[in-house]
This record gives C-alpha cells, sequence and structure tokens, in this order.
C-alpha cells in the first residue's frame, strides 16, 4: 500500500516515530490549502511560504499535542493561523512594506483590464476590495467569510472579546460594501 493510500492517522502515527515519508505525505496533502489560509493574511508570497513551512514544523514536532478532538487538518489550519497573524503583527510593528503590495497597487491603478471570467472579474474586484480594508476588517472578514470561523473562534483567535468581534465583522461588511459601490 503507498502512502497516498495511507489514512491521515496512520500517517500521522508513522510522524510520531520521525518516518520522514510520512512527513512529506501529510505536507503534500495539506501544503496548498495552507499557504493559501497564510497567504491571505500576510498579503505576501514569500513570507506566506516561510509562514506555512514554519507551521508545518511547529505541528510536527508537537504532534504528541494533537489530540484528535478536531481534524488534522483544522488543527493544522489553527496553527498556520495563528503564525499568519503573528507574523503580520510583527511585520506591523517593524513598519515594511513590501515591494509586491506597492507594485499591486501600481498595477491595479494603471487601469488594465485582464480578460477574466465575469464571476473571476467580480471575485477579483471583492479581493481587491478587502485588501483596502482596515488590518483588522480585512483579517476577521477573511477568518469569517474565506475560512469559516465562528464569531467565538475569531474572538480567540484575535484576542478580542464577543460583542467586539461581531462589531468588527458588522463594520467590516459594511466598509467592503462602501468599497464596492465605489470601486
Amino acid at each position: 500500500m503507498s502512502l497516498k493510500e495511507l489514512h491521515i492517522d496512520t500517517l500521522l502515527q508513522g510522524c510520531m516515530r520521525g518516518k520522514q515519508s510520512a512527513q512529506l505525505e501529510v505536507y503534500n496533502r495539506y501544503y496548498k490549502a495552507m499557504y493559501n489560509t497564510a497567504l491571505r493574511i500576510v498579503k505576501d508570497s514569500a513570507e506566506a511560504e516561510d509562514v506555512m513551512q514554519d507551521s508545518f514544523l511547529n505541528a510536527f514536532t508537537k504532534l504528541e499535542s494533537f489530540k484528535g478532538e478536531v481534524t488534522f487538518g483544522a488543527w493544522l489550519k489553527r496553527i498556520v493561523i495563528n503564525n499568519s497573524i503573528h507574523h503580520y503583527r510583527r511585520q506591523l510593528k517593524r513598519n515594511e512594506v513590501s515591494l509586491e503590495n506597492v507594485m499591486y497597487k501600481v498595477e491595479d491603478n494603471d487601469g488594465v483590464v485582464k480578460d477574466y471570467g465575469v464571476t473571476e472579474r467580480k471575485a477579483q474586484k471583492v479581493m481587491d476590495a478587502m485588501k483596502q480594508l482596515k488590518d483588522n476588517y480585512r483579517v476577521s472578514l477573511t477568518l469569517h467569510l474565506i475560512e469559516g470561523y465562528d464569531y467565538e473562534e475569531i474572538s480567540q483567535i484575535m484576542g478580542i472579546s464577543y460583542a467586539n468581534c461581531r462589531t468588527t465583522i458588522s463594520r467590516a461588511k459594511e466598509s467592503l460594501r462602501k468599497k464596492m459601490i465605489n470601486a
């Protein structure tokens, strides 16, 4: 039986025994989703790659703390989100702006319309509008609308009260609506 056919629990047992082939298979199964999750928060592909790699390293070294109360993917995603938010906040303290973000804004303002389908254009407009939101609005909406977390989980992740979380998401949605109308 190849590793691709093994159940995740069997692979995790192999990972705990230090089996590199099992670790590689777990990585291959989850890296795309975890990269996308990190990218939506840190907004930089190289930084998202670093966060994802660190998250997998954290997961493999702390695998014995995985109790199986949630799926492994949900547990890993929580690590990625926490690492992404921590990384993003650290970047804000340094007040760094990535060259890709600057170039992206320049490219957006040149008026070139790319040949996408209608759905892709609408989705791109929403994502562009989300990038213009205040950081706490963007992160909370990403966690709620894209990642599917509920208010209680988001309040824990962001370190804010439940009421503040609901208010923030409500205001973020309203701000997003206004940006979409003005776009």
